[in-house]
């Protein structure tokens, strides 16, 4: 079923209620007062029988929560994202740019499989051992992860470009840093 609605031209025509030449080589229809025009715009309306065949798998995805030591399963479309189907879910996951450019939803496959096209934060090498992105994951499988310590996962991603190890947390430089802005 398709509806046609009048385009916002001819609305405007209507309500401002004023005369304008009309360049009638672009717009035959549109004579003298008319108040419509050939510029319509068509919408299709589908019901929900429509869709069927274009319904999109859902699967089961179980989250253990290391940091607070919870276990969290929720039901995921294909086609989106494992922390916005949670959140929709009033499900908390941990996160901080919803990028896919840092390791604060990063987790551990324990079993399944998800895609993560792009997941930034994380290089190939990770995503082999089984590392992902719940920001930017689709699950394809039922899915179960575990939350991993994101400076464990910054670590294991950029440790090697340190040579001297973690570098410790200097609070007197933070408390000065702090004070100059």
């Amino acid at each position: 079923m398709a509806l046609i609605f009048p385009c916002t031209f001819c609305n405007s025509f209507q309500l401002q209620r004023k005369t304008f030449q009309i360049n009638r080589r672009y717009s035959p229809n549109f004579r003298g007062g008319a108040t419509t025009c050939e510029f319509r715009i068509p919408v299709e309306i589908s019901s929900p029988t429509d869709r069927g065949s274009l319904a999109v798998p859902s699967h089961k995805v179980t989250v253990h929560d290391r940091q607070r030591g919870v276990v969290h399963e929720f039901e995921v479309p294909e086609d989106q994202y494992i922390l916005h189907s949670a959140e929709s879910q009033n499900i908390t996951l941990p996160f901080a740019c919803r990028h896919g450019c840092c390791t604060s939803c990063a987790v551990r496959v324990k079993s399944g499989e998800l895609r993560q096209p792009q997941a930034l934060g994380i290089s190939a090498e990770l995503k082999s051992q089984g590392y992902a992105l719940l920001c930017v994951g689709f699950p394809t499988s039922d899915l179960e992860v575990e939350t991993q310590d994101e400076d464990e996962v910054y670590w294991l991603q950029f440790g090697r470009y340190f040579a001297r190890g973690p570098i410790e947390r200097d609070d007197y430089a933070l408390e000065l840093a702090m004070g100059d802005e």
